[in-house]
């Protein structure tokens, strides 16, 4: 019996999951052996992430692990996308890792855009415009430290490169990057000179499922750790959230929900279609040569903050619950607003908002939470629709996948709004994503459509029938929602 464990961190938290595959009837079994907490902090201005305390924890869940009798393993790694490392020769670090949502960026993408084109750009990495993108991070970065970088990895890579010693560029993450080109699958040499930098900075790329090493000699000696194999997963917790998907139907399209919603669908080709890049829509790079075009959506990160401001009093849960008792749609947001990125206080710049569009202004914690739920949705709503006109494609079903899964108020709202039956589950998607991969290239599964029959039988899965809405109800939030949309 092989032991696989996934390492997936998020801008939130980050756990280390292992998976079994039980014989006989193939079914996967996953135990949670260690979680932490995540989060940028603010230091001289600037917000960054501590990525030595993220290699400690991955040690001591890997220690657990051990502890529990597991003697070997293969282990992946995945986390969020667009973040970086800059090392010197000697592979130490030149500076503290940013985090995507430092003010930096800001302006970054019509300061860059005056050196090369927008249309030239997407035409080649098909990548939405987002401050977060590691172009834009890079092209703002201290310039003296960009020349004095040996080594150019983005967070998963770094964690890897810490417990093997090799570095990597995995495709999935680095696609985040808004560097590598659809067309030479490579970092694209015009990019690269705009910002100064060259491609012996950054590692050679790597597929999904390509083994990268074990762990480096002074963690081998310790005896506390397993013997693990590292195997490349798709390290962008995005595309391996989007192999997580119990799908078995041709025409679905998913929505991962965490920190961030990513709702799309998968496809075997891109789309840098004109009107593609008007809408802004991304391609971004999967597992097997698979591309996920979809569109960021602000997220869970809202209901985050605004329950972290009421200093943690109300779950999540009992927040969908006080949701659920108010009047829909009295307050909507159009969530993408840029400033939801990282307000001093995410209530007040929900009130805010609504003040300056018109409307009633939530007060209560229900009414706050009540009015991040329904924007969600209608963005959720007006993006399906993009995606269908975008790929010509008619989706019959809906797979939101991740901690969303678990707001059966948001599922509902969005199954009645789409007239379409929603499929929620797994939550732990973006872990069984990372498993999967690892178990196809040791061959204990043989390929991705086995493995999502897999996870379709190992975990339950809810299903959300449209209830009906008043129409005029919707209406008027569907007309109000796209009035926001056309002011941003």
């Amino acid at each position: 019996m092989q032991n696989h464990i996934a390492v997936d961190i998020g801008a939130s938290s980050g756990r280390v999951v292992c998976g079994t595959l039980q014989q006989p009837g193939g079914t996967l079994s996953i135990e949670e052996i260690h979680r932490f907490s995540n989060g940028f902090a603010e230091q001289n201005g600037n917000l960054y992430w501590d990525i030595d305390y993220l290699v400690a924890e991955i040690v001591k869940g890997l220690q657990q692990a051990k502890a529990r009798g597991i003697e070997r393993c293969t282990v992946g790694i995945d986390t969020w996308g667009v973040d970086y490392v800059l090392l010197d020769q000697e592979g130490a670090r030149i500076h503290e890792v940013f985090s995507y949502r430092d003010s930096r960026t800001d302006g970054a993408i019509e300061r860059l855009h005056r050196n090369i084109s927008t249309e030239s750009v997407y035409g080649k990495v098909g990548i939405q415009y987002l401050p977060i993108n590691t172009l834009y991070q890079l092209f703002v970065h201290d310039q003296a430290e960009l020349e004095a970088a040996h080594s150019i990895l983005l967070v998963p890579d770094y964690l890897y490169y810490r417990l093997t010693g090799r570095k990597i560029s995995e495709v999935t993450i680095g696609s985040t990057s808004g560097m590598l080109n659809l067309h030479t699958r490579d970092y694209d040499e015009d990019l690269l000179s705009v910002l100064g930098l060259s491609k012996e900075q950054f590692p050679p790329l790597t597929e999904p499922g390509e083994p990268v090493g074990r762990l480096t000699e002074d963690l081998a000696a310790r005896g506390d750790l397993p013997d693990c194999e590292f195997i490349a997963v798709a390290s962008h917790d995005t595309a391996s959230a989007v192999l997580g998907v119990p799908a078995n139907s041709e025409k679905w399209g998913f929505l991962s929900s965490g920190t961030w919603s990513l709702i799309g669908v998968e496809r075997g080709s891109a789309i840098t279609s004109k009107e593609a890049m008007l809408r802004n829509y991304t391609n971004e790079w999967g597992a097997y040569g698979s591309f996920r075009f979809l569109k960021n959506i602000m997220g869970m990160w809202l209901i985050q903050k605004v329950r972290e401001e009421y200093g943690g009093q109300y779950s999540f849960g009992e927040l969908v619950e006080l949701a659920a008792q108010e009047i829909p749609f009295r307050s909507i947001i159009y969530c993408n607003d840029e400033r939801f990125m990282n307000p001093q206080s995410m209530i007040d710049e929900i009130r805010s908002y609504c003040v300056e569009a018109g409307q009633l202004v939530p007060q209560t914690p229900g009414e706050i939470a009540r009015c991040v739920f329904d924007s969600l949705a209608l963005s959720y709503y007006f993006y399906i629709q993009d995606l269908q006109q975008l790929t010509g494609d008619n989706l019959e079903r809906l797979h939101i996948v991740g901690g969303g899964a678990n707001n059966g108020l948001l599922c509902q709202i969005t199954a009645d709004l789409l007239e379409m039956e929603i499929h929620a589950g797994p939550t732990e998607s973006t872990a069984l994503g990372n498993l999967v991969v690892q178990m196809i290239s040791t061959g204990a599964v043989t390929d991705l459509q086995e493995a999502r029959e897999i996870i379709s039988r190992s975990f339950q899965v809810t299903s959300y029938i449209p209830k009906g809405m008043d129409p005029t109800t919707k209406e008027a939030a569907l007309a109000q929602f796209a009035r926001l949309q056309v002011v941003n």
